[in-house]
């Protein structure tokens, strides 16, 4: 069910051919990353909160290949960050399905450790891939899932509204707001508008932002 997909800039993805769909965009995955969930979510966060001194709590929905927590745990390498990583995965991809992704080798050769480690790590309990950044793999539903801890920043990554809409529908949406602190961030490639009527019925103040690599615009929310 799942083939190398060469994006648009040259870095590669996977496709699931039983839904037709990659795990990031055709035009760009390591670029789409970058883009709506970095720069739009913990770089703009850290621009918002500048005094911040804490560990930074991110919730992502969909692991998927990994690509986000790498590109964050680069940024806590960098930037001297503490981050609390839990991310939700029910269909979860083994060490083998990602590294011909050779997604470390494009960002930094030394990461690949850190990437492997991530894969690898057990489900469903706290483990520290580096000094400064904690991964929690959970095996489980959105539909089931309650949250114990608050986070700062909510990355959503499931797949497309027409392909997964169980995913996106408001009593799934509530789940994630309601796990988020004042002042933070939930942010997501998708622009559609039913998405940002929702979220603006669960509290959230909502902005427009350019969508990444062609794609018009993206949504990104801040609890009030």
């Amino acid at each position: 069910m799942l083939t190398l997909y060469t994006t648009t800039d040259g870095s590669k993805t996977l496709l699931n051919t039983a839904l037709n769909e990659t795990y990031h965009s055709r035009n760009g995955s390591i670029a789409e990353s970058l883009h709506v969930f970095l720069q739009a979510g913990l770089y703009d966060w850290l621009a918002y909160h500048p005094d911040f001194q804490d560990t930074i709590k991110i919730l992502e929905i969909g692991f998927g290949t990994g690509l986000n927590a790498l590109l964050t745990l680069q940024s806590a390498l960098q930037k001297n960050l503490f981050i609390y990583y839990q991310t939700l995965e029910t269909y979860p991809l083994t060490y083998e399905h990602v590294k011909p992704l050779q997604y470390a080798e494009q960002i930094d050769s030394h990461l690949e450790p850190y990437f492997q480690a991530m894969h690898q790590a057990e489900w469903n309990k706290a483990v520290p891939i580096s000094d400064n950044f904690v991964l929690e793999k959970r095996k489980i539903a959105l539909q089931t899932y309650q949250s114990q801890a608050i986070f700062d920043i909510v990355y959503f990554d499931a797949f497309a509204p027409n392909i997964q809409p169980e995913m996106w529908e408001i009593e799934q949406i509530k789940r994630t707001t309601d796990a988020m602190r004042q002042g933070a961030f939930w942010v997501t490639y998708s622009a559609k508008g039913q998405l940002r009527r929702d979220l603006k019925a669960l509290g959230l103040a909502i902005e427009k932002l350019p969508g990444a690599l062609g794609k018009r615009e993206m949504t990104r929310a801040r609890k009030l």
